[in-house]
């Protein structure tokens, strides 16, 4: 039996019950861009860890089995995006399943959540933001945001760096392998602007007028939908405008609703538009 007659897309991501992130973005988006999202847990939340309090399941110990059923029913997958990854364990896991699954005509794209405002997260040890190095010769894109692109380099962080600087690290990241790079949510006054490289073309910025404050699950949407559009077809700055302009939509529908900061993007109510804008 053929299970690959359809574009599918795996993400490697945590799945929080409450608190839109994660998998819990990326399956309906990917859906609703009519891509088939096959979800491989690293872990498991109640609510994200935003929260005070949460319960949650390491994942890790079932990840090598869930693969192997995976491989027996010999599925292919024309895109593949990792997300949040909680140990050096996993890192690991990942890289197999980059070796295992990845084929020439597989769209990559690594998130590499470990940071921001030139700090790693709670939950992350220098070993394992270390670690995250060995997933960028897989990535065909990669998007950091400062913070990231600048542990991943070695590079001293500085929130004023200009395009040159960003050049210049952009080129460091390219060395250890993705050739396609969007630096996310840089701060210039009221907007947030990307940095988008590709080898061999002059980078290009997209500003988008900011909207509130950061919230739960924005890197979420805008990955998923890079990774979407790569695998359609649409070329990176394009995807990039397609991607600020939807976050900056459901952000402003989110300041109107008053949502606290923890529930994330009200993002379901325009799925529909998501999907009328998917073709490249």
């Amino acid at each position: 039996m053929n299970h690959n007659q359809q574009k599918r897309v795996a993400v490697i991501n945590d799945f929080c019950g409450f608190g839109r992130c994660s998998l819990a973005v990326s399956m309906p988006i990917l859906a609703a861009m009519g891509l088939p999202c096959c979800p491989l847990p690293t872990a498991i939340f109640s609510n994200h860890t935003g929260f005070e309090q949460f319960y949650s399941v390491d994942f890790t110990p079932h990840m090598e089995r869930y693969m192997q059923m995976w491989e027996k029913l010999q599925l292919q997958f024309a895109g593949i995006l990792t997300g949040f990854l909680g140990s050096p364990d996993q890192i690991d896991l990942v890289e197999s399943f980059f070796r295992r699954f990845r084929t020439p005509g597989t769209v990559t794209v690594v998130d590499p959540v470990m940071g921001d405002y030139g700090r790693l997260y709670p939950s992350y040890s220098p070993r394992l933001a270390e670690r995250m190095r060995r997933l960028l010769p897989y990535a065909e894109v990669l998007t950091p945001n400062l913070t990231e692109a600048c542990l991943l380099t070695g590079t001293p962080y500085d929130p004023g760096m200009g395009d040159a600087a960003l050049q210049t690290l952009c080129e460091r990241l390219r060395e250890q392998g993705p050739q396609k790079i969007v630096i996310t949510g840089l701060e210039r006054g009221d907007d947030l602007e990307n940095f988008v490289y590709e080898a061999g073309h002059p980078p290009v910025t997209v500003r988008a007028a900011r909207v509130g404050p950061c919230r739960s699950g924005t890197g979420d949407v805008f990955s998923s939908i890079i990774t979407a559009d790569a695998v359609l077809g649409r070329p990176l700055a394009d995807s990039v405008r397609h991607a600020a302009g939807f976050v900056a939509k459901v952000l402003r529908r989110a300041v109107e609703l008053q949502l606290p900061l923890t529930d994330g993007l009200c993002f379901e109510e325009f799925l529909l538009e998501i999907q009328e804008e998917s073709e490249p």
